[in-house]
């Protein structure tokens, strides 16, 4: 393919997505994502069961959850429907769109990590020349 395509993907991802990093990757079935979750919401990261409660009545995926622990941070929780012994999903077919889409990058940009054994990493858009030539104009 042409570089024209490409900078015309960048510039889409960039400036109309305001993307800053592209997922590339893919599972390895390790099964750490589904072992330590904090749920973001609308005011910020659970840290409430009484707010878990609630989230549980808007949508099936919360009721997967089971709380294991409360740090500083909030909430931390696993899902019921990881099988332990094969780290498959239980419920793969039907599994929630934030299932579906993990990692995403806002949780990569507000400082979470992908284990370190995940098949899928974030690589910029843009290098840090290009950034960096951008800015100076």
């Amino acid at each position: 393919m042409d570089k024209t395509f490409f900078k015309k993907i960048k510039k889409f991802l960039l400036k109309i997505l305001g993307k800053k990093y592209v997922r590339e990757g893919q599972c390895h079935s390790c099964g750490r994502c589904c072992r330590e979750i904090y749920v973001k919401h609308a005011r910020g990261i659970v840290s409430e069961e009484k707010e878990f409660e609630k989230l549980k009545k808007l949508h099936r995926f919360y009721s997967y959850l089971r709380i294991i622990e409360k740090t500083e941070n909030g909430l931390v929780f696993e899902c019921t429907k990881l099988d332990k012994h094969t780290n498959n999903c239980t419920v793969y077919k039907n599994r929630a769109l934030l299932c579906k889409l993990y990692p995403q990058e806002e949780i990569f940009m507000l400082g979470g990590e992908i284990s370190e054994n995940c098949g899928f990493r974030f690589t910029p858009i843009e290098s840090f020349e290009e950034v960096l030539n951008r800015v100076r104009g």
